[in-house]
């Protein structure tokens, strides 16, 4: 049963301190970098936060990126490169995880070296390394292997250390 007596003054000012901060939100963590893929077929990177800023570049579907920060609906986004740009809120998404290849990579038909080398790639072209910024969807990771999907739902596997997931 609650008791019905005054709190004695140093505890009254403590409770009513934490209570303050638990209505303003004060012991919200800052916001922090969150992980983000587009989640469109193509997104137009800006130099700021609307349609009158410059195009700096288009990237498609799956790519990845940092957020770490927001003004109205445009998203402050860092790439692997640590570059930063503006895209559009609603062409992103954070219900999946994203990768890029931080250089050229091969991609395998299973989570080894001793496993096949994929036979497709972006350009349909021998030797099929795929490129440096090829984005894709992460599937699930296994040891240092990751599973990927390409935009064209093709799946392989990559190599941990040769991509950047968010």
């Amino acid at each position: 049963m609650l008791s019905t007596r005054p709190l004695p003054s140093k505890r009254k000012h403590i409770f009513l301190f934490c209570l303050v901060l638990i209505l303003t939100g004060g012991f919200l963590p800052p916001e922090t970098a969150q992980a983000l893929c587009i989640k469109d077929k193509k997104a137009n990177l800006r130099e700021g936060p609307g349609t009158h800023h410059k195009k700096l570049w288009e990237v498609p579907k799956y790519m990845p990126f940092k957020k770490i920060g927001k003004k109205g609906d445009w998203l402050r986004v860092q790439d692997l490169d640590g570059d930063k740009w503006w895209v559009y809120r609603k062409l992103t998404t954070t219900k999946y995880k994203c990768a890029v290849i931080k250089d050229w990579a091969h991609l395998r038909e299973g989570p080894g070296t001793n496993f096949p080398k994929v036979r497709w790639s972006p350009t349909g072209k021998p030797p099929f390394r795929m490129p440096k910024y090829f984005p894709m969807k992460v599937l699930k990771t296994k040891n240092s292997w990751v599973h990927v999907e390409a935009d064209d739902g093709d799946r392989a596997w990559i190599y941990l250390p040769l991509v950047w997931i968010q």
